[in-house]
């Protein structure tokens, strides 16, 4: 269960961080509030995760699936690169995260 709440923790740090952009410098009440209530609530999840994951675990997992997530959502809607360099480095992170999972269980 707490690999649940810790991906979607990691899901929304994505929506906070495409949201950041969104808000255009704080200056747009809408995206700002959403942008905040994602980033405390994501907050929040990953403390509960952590509960009883390790936590160099569980921090590198919602980091990492921000780091993709974000990426793939900027390639997708604001047209940013997707060049064979940058897929790759996303490919590692993502092998990163599914090890750690792995990891977790083998030790479990």
């Amino acid at each position: 269960m707490n690999w649940i709440v810790l991906v979607v923790a990691g899901l929304l740090e994505v929506v906070w961080a495409v949201g950041l952009k969104m808000t255009e410098g704080f200056t747009k009440p809408g995206p700002t509030a959403i942008t905040l209530g994602a980033m405390g609530l994501s907050l929040f999840l990953l403390g509960l995760a952590m509960r009883t994951l390790p936590v160099g675990t569980a921090y590198a997992v919602w980091t990492g699936i921000g780091t993709v997530g974000t990426v793939i959502v900027g390639i997708l809607l604001f047209k940013e690169p997707a060049h064979a360099t940058r897929l790759i480095c996303l490919g590692l992170i993502l092998a990163g995260i599914i090890g750690l999972k792995f990891d977790s269980l083998w030790k479990a």
